[in-house]
């Protein structure tokens, strides 16, 4: 399991592309992948997730989110994790595990602001 921890300060709600990725660092020689990687957002005080995702919907939307924020592509039917989300401020979590309980590997979390 991998955690990350972030706060969005202000008053103002984010828009935020958040990705999970395994398979997506094989062009990038990372050979312990974690082939299957589920993500899930929870905010600070609660036990569970208030946005979750597996296997990232190869929609335009997305693809739209990974080129505002720079963030390079996911094949088609990878099994890597992605959405956009808007958030109010506070504090968060992102929480990536393998899909299966024994799933193991290398795997990268992203969280991008897609607000200018």
């Amino acid at each position: 399991m991998l955690t990350a921890g972030f706060v969005i300060s202000g008053n103002a709600t984010k828009r935020l592309l958040i990705r999970a990725v395994g398979p997506g660092l094989a062009p990038f020689g990372i050979a312990d992948r974690l082939a299957d990687p589920q993500l899930g957002i929870v905010p600070l005080g609660r036990s569970e997730p208030i946005a979750t995702n597996d296997d990232w919907p190869n929609l335009a939307s997305l693809h739209a989110a990974f080129s505002a924020a720079g963030a390079f592509s996911f094949m088609p039917n990878s099994q890597d994790a992605a959405l956009v989300i808007s958030l109010e401020p506070g504090a968060y979590t992102v929480i990536v595990s393998g899909v299966s309980a024994t799933a193991t590997g290398s795997a990268l979390v992203e969280i991008y602001d897609l607000d200018p």
